[in-house]
C-alpha cells in the first residue's frame, strides 16, 4: 500500500511527521530484513542442536572406548576374599585367574622396647653421682645396627628430655627409631619404636648405664603366611609378590581359618562399562528421534527434522548397533551379537538391558563375552563401532562436524548480507530525512506563504479600484450649455 497524504491537512500548517514517513517508506524494504533475521534465528537454533547432539556422540564414542581398550574395563580383574577381616586382596591387570588357599599364621610387627614405670617423667635417670650414662639401641636383630645415645646431666637426662633427644637424632641420622612418655596410674615410660615392620624392625637395648630398666623386646617379627601350603613371609603385612600380580592385606592373624582368595574378570567394572555403552547409545537414538516427531501443538518436526545427514547418522548407528561377529570362537561360544548378552532393540530404536542375562553371560564364559567384544582379527563389535564412530565424530569431517560448519558458513553469509543491507538502509533514511525534511518546511511555512500572496492581491485591488473612482468624478455629464473646458 502507498503513502498518501490529506491535502487540507498539509496546507494548514502542520506539515508531515518526517520520521513516521521515512518508516512507512522502508517498511517494505525492511520485511527482506526480517526473513533474513528469521533464518539467522533458524541457523542458530539448528546449530544448537546439531552441537548437543554431537557432544552426545562424541560420549558414546568415550563409553564404546572402554570396550573396545585392549586394556579398558573387559580386561579388568579383581580378586576377592572369603574372609576379608582376615585377609584382602587387589589384583592387577595382567594377573591370572585362579584360586588360592591362604592360612595367616602371624602378621608383621614394628619392635618396641619400654622401661618400667619410674615415679616423675623429670626426674634424672641417671645413677645417683653419675652426670652422664650411655644407651644402646641394636635396630634390625642381630645383624643389624647399633646406635649410641649418650646422656649428660641436665641435658637429656629425664624421660621427657630424654625422648626429645632420641627423636631428634634418629631424624639428623636416620635410626628409623621414635621414642615418646607413656604416663598412666602407676607412672611414666620411656617407649622406644621402630619405624619399619618386620624383622627389620627389631628393637634390643645392648647396653643401659641410666638407672632405667627395660622390658624384654616386644614385636619386630616377619609376618607368616601359607598359601596353597606353601609357606611364606614379609616384613609387611602388604604382600607383594607371593601371588603374581596380587596384593594380599593381611589384617588379622588366624592359624585356624583358610582364606580363599579369588582372582579373575572384574564383572562388575565390565557390567558397568556395558551399561554405559547402552545409556549413552540410548541418549544419542533419543536426541535423533525428538527431531523427527511432530509436535502436536505447532504440528511441525524439531529443529533438524528435514536434515538428511540426521537420517544419515540414524542409519548409520542402527547399522552398527546389529553387527554380528562372525570368528570361529564367537560362534561356537554362542556369544557374536549383544542379544545374547541381554541387550535388544526397542521399537524407537533404543536398547534394553536384561542384567540377570549379561550376568550369566559374564559368570559363565567371560572370555567370550570379552571376545565379542575385541578379537585377535580386530573385528569385534566394539572394535567395529568404534572405528565408526571415529569416522562419525572426526572433528572436520565427521557427518555432524560437516553439517555444522555448514550451518556457521550460511550464518556467516547471512549476517554479511543482513549487515551491508542495514548500511544501505541507514543511509537511504538519512537521504530521506533530508528530503522530506525539506518538504515538510515548505509545508509549514506554506500559510504564510499564501497570507502574503494573499495581502499583495488586496493590495493591488484596493489601488485599482481608488483609480477607478477619481476618474468617474471628474468627467461628470455636462450641463446643457456648459463648457466642458
Amino acid at each position: 500500500m502507498g503513502i498518501s497524504f490529506n491535502a487540507a491537512s498539509l496546507l494548514n500548517g502542520n506539515g508531515i511527521d518526517v520520521d513516521n514517513v521515512v518508516t512507512e517508506m522502508q517498511a517494505a524494504e525492511s520485511g527482506q530484513l526480517t526473513t533474513w533475521q528469521g533464518d539467522v534465528t533458524t541457523l542458530q537454533t539448528q546449530q544448537t542442536t546439531m552441537n548437543s547432539i554431537n557432544n552426545d556422540l562424541s560420549s558414546l564414542a568415550t563409553a564404546m572406548d572402554a570396550l573396545s581398550d585392549p586394556v579398558g574395563a573387559l580386561a579388568s580383574v579383581t580378586a576377592t576374599s572369603s574372609e576379608s577381616l582376615i585377609v584382602s586382596a587387589s589384583a592387577e591387570p595382567d594377573a591370572s585367574a585362579g584360586s588360592y588357599n591362604v592360612v595367616v599364621n602371624s602378621l608383621a610387627s614394628t619392635g618396641t622396647l619400654y622401661t618400667d614405670s619410674v615415679a616423675n617423667a623429670t626426674t634424672s635417670i641417671l645413677p645417683s653421682g653419675a652426670t652422664s650414662g650411655d644407651l644402646q639401641v641394636q635396630i634390625g636383630g642381630s645383624s643389624g645396627t647399633t646406635t649410641d645415645i649418650a646422656i649428660t646431666a641436665g641435658s637429656n637426662d629425664t624421660l621427657t628430655t630424654l625422648a626429645a633427644s632420641i627423636n631428634q637424632q634418629s631424624t639428623a641420622n636416620n635410626w628409623g627409631i621414635t621414642a615418646s612418655v607413656v604416663s598412666d596410674a602407676s607412672g611414666s615410660r620411656l617407649a622406644i619404636y621402630s619405624q619399619a615392620s618386620g624383622s627389620g624392625g627389631a628393637l634390643a637395648i645392648t647396653n643401659n648405664t641410666t638407672s632405667l630398666a627395660f622390658e624384654p623386646p616386644v614385636g619386630g617379627s616377619d609376618a607368616n603366611i601359607t598359601i596353597n601350603g606353601i609357606p611364606y613371609e614379609s616384613t609387611s603385612n602388604t604382600v607383594a609378590g607371593a601371588i603374581p600380580d596380587v596384593t594380599l592385606n593381611l589384617s588379622t592373624a588366624d592359624p585356624g581359618t583358610p582364606v580363599t582368595v579369588t582372582v579373575g574378570p572384574d564383572t562388575s567394572s565390565i557390567t558397568t562399562a556395558i551399561s554405559n555403552f547402552v545409556s549413552a547409545y540410548n541418549t544419542v537414538v533419543g536426541d535423533i528421534n525428538s527431531q523427527f516427531t511432530v509436535n502436536p501443538t505447532t504440528e511441525s518436526e524439531g529443529p533438524l527434522g528435514s536434515d538428511s545427514s540426521l537420517r544419515t547418522l540414524q542409519s548409520s548407528l542402527a547399522a552398527d548397533v546389529t553387527y554380528a561377529t562372525t570368528d570361529s570362537t564367537s560362534k561356537s561360544s554362542g556369544i557374536n551379537n549383544l542379544a545374547a548378552l541381554g541387550i535388544t532393540m526397542n521399537n524407537d530404536g533404543t536398547l534394553s538391558l536384561d542384567s540377570s542375562t549379561l550376568s550369566g553371560a559374564l559368570s559363565s564364559n567371560p572370555a567370550a563375552v570379552e571376545n565379542f567384544f575385541q578379537n585377535s582379527d580386530s573385528t569385534g563389535f566394539a572394535e567395529n563401532f568404534t572405528a565408526s564412530l571415529n569416522h562419525l565424530t572426526d572433528p572436520t569431517q565427521g557427518i555432524l562436524a560437516l553439517d555444522i560448519s555448514q550451518n556457521q558458513a550460511q550464518q556467516t553469509t547471512l549476517n554479511t548480507e543482513i549487515s551491508d543491507f542495514q548500511t544501505q538502509l541507514a543511509a537511504q533514511k538519512v537521504s530521506l530525512e533530508q528530503e522530506l525534511s525539506q518538504v515538510n518546511a515548505s509545508l509549514e511555512a506554506y500559510p504564510f506563504t499564501l497570507m502574503e500572496v494573499n495581502a499583495a492581491l488586496g493590495s493591488l485591488t484596493s489601488g485599482s479600484s481608488s483609480s477607478s473612482t477619481s476618474t468617474t468624478s471628474s468627467n461628470t455629464t455636462p450641463t446643457s450649455g456648459e463648457s466642458t473646458s
